[in-house]
């Protein structure tokens, strides 16, 4: 699923509905998730423990794709079981008065998450890459820059103690009319549902065309893009949850040691006990 940057991307050779690596079928996909949720929750705390302890390192998982490829499923059943105090989520909508005063990157690094944390972004950096490019926000020369902007700023991240796993949740044209009716027919999801969808819609390809070039031109070593076809949920969900472990797997954060005496305070406690009783 590791993008190569460099090599130049085309999406339309990834299938949105395929399943590579996942366990045979949904029903073992859905029971490793639910596994891997309890030793993601055990590693989350171990982080968080260690922050505390002076520990810099942190997580930041970015999450991208087109309308209801699911970012928002994904956060709410991959990071579901996570401890809200050691997460730091933040969903990324258009730019507010005060912060288009300011470089594009500047709300961003107001929402990194902090030692110990894992933070989740829902919509990133990346949409001034995207939107901007398909609509034409900025000039196409400062559109260029921002590349180079972005892997400078992921590197100075990394180089910081933070692993930033980057997903685009790659979902077909198909499924996402499918999934948009399904919030039409639906009056309970109508709130989900925005007429403006169907305008962005219109821009499919040039959208798709935005995001190859993002992708090719910020998957690096430091910050590398994962593709994840995202038209089945439950592989969705099995994939990030897999990402998610490798990654803090290979953090191995630890719980910090005692920096008391532990026996001296047990005495303490028992003492203090037995002359409350």
């Amino acid at each position: 699923m590791r993008v190569p940057g460099g090599a130049g991307v085309d999406l339309s050779s990834y299938p949105a509905d395929a399943t590579p690596a996942a366990p045979p079928d949904k029903a073992a996909a859905l029971a490793h998730t639910a596994l891997m949720g309890v030793r993601l929750a055990e590693l989350q705390e171990r982080l968080w423990a260690a922050g505390t302890a002076g520990d810099r390192r942190r997580v930041l998982l970015v999450l991208q794709g087109m309308d209801t490829s699911g970012k928002g499923g994904t956060v709410k059943h991959v990071i579901g079981q996570f401890n809200p105090s050691g997460c730091r989520i933040r969903a990324f909508k258009t730019p507010t008065p005060e912060e288009r005063k300011h470089s594009f990157l500047w709300r961003i690094r107001r929402a990194l998450p902090e030692a110990g944390e894992i933070g989740i972004f829902d919509r990133s950096h990346y949409e001034d890459v995207l939107i901007a490019r398909v609509r034409a926000l900025a000039p196409h020369r400062e559109i260029t820059d921002r590349y180079g902007e972005i892997n400078r700023f992921e590197k100075s991240l990394a180089d910081d103690g933070v692993t930033v796993v980057k997903v685009f949740l790659h979902i077909s044209y198909e499924q996402q009319a499918r999934r948009l009716l399904e919030r039409l027919d639906n009056p309970d999801k109508h709130w989900k549902f925005n007429t403006g969808d169907i305008e962005e819609r219109a821009l499919w390809p040039e959208y798709q065309k935005a995001y190859e070039i993002a992708l090719d031109r910020c998957s690096t070593p430091e910050a590398p893009w994962y593709l994840v076809p995202a038209d089945r949920k439950w592989y969705r969900n099995w994939a990030v949850s897999k990402l998610l472990l490798e990654h803090l797997e290979a953090l191995d954060p630890q719980y910090p040691k005692a920096d008391f005496d532990v026996e001296e305070s047990r005495k303490l406690l028992l003492a203090q006990t037995a002359e409350g009783g």
